[in-house]
């Protein structure tokens, strides 16, 4: 089966899978056999680790996979949300990389979507720290909100 993915867990470990968080009590491997929405547990952002633009929207997105009767809801603020990281960055690659993922969420694939975002998270904290930051990045690296 091409759509076949197996992902081996350690014992305690968390997955979540379409919304049920599933623990592992001892070392095991899961095959999922088709298309399914998961999230392992070292990629889960908890509220307190959101202090950045991206990691902002990475929780919004991540909201979408382990809470199913929310989902809905951080759609709708994905949808609010995106525009105005547009407008914040002015950085060709984070710039292209959103508008990907914006297709990535469109069509469903908000794991990959959520892949994407963690790999901008390096570029962003350089821009953060960097001396040409834009005011509403530098306003955010002070202490601001997204």
């Amino acid at each position: 089966m091409k759509n076949t993915l197996k992902i081996s867990l350690k014992a305690n470990e968390k997955i979540y899978i379409n919304g049920a968080v599933v623990r592992i009590d001892r070392k095991a491997s899961l095959e999922l056999l088709n298309d399914a929405q998961f999230l392992l547990e070292s990629h889960v952002l908890q509220p307190d680790q959101a202090s950045t633009p991206l990691r902002q929207l990475y929780f919004i997105l991540q909201v979408m996979l382990v809470d199913p009767q929310g989902a809905v809801e951080a759609r709708d603020m994905f949808r609010r949300s995106l525009p105005l990281l547009l407008a914040t960055f002015d950085n060709a690659e984070i710039l292209s990389s959103l508008k990907h993922i914006d297709r990535l969420v469109a069509e469903d694939h908000v794991y990959e979507a959520l892949k994407t975002l963690r790999s901008l998270y390096p570029l962003e904290q350089r821009i953060m720290t960097g001396n040409d930051q834009q005011p509403i990045v530098r306003a955010i690296a002070a202490g601001g909100s997204f």
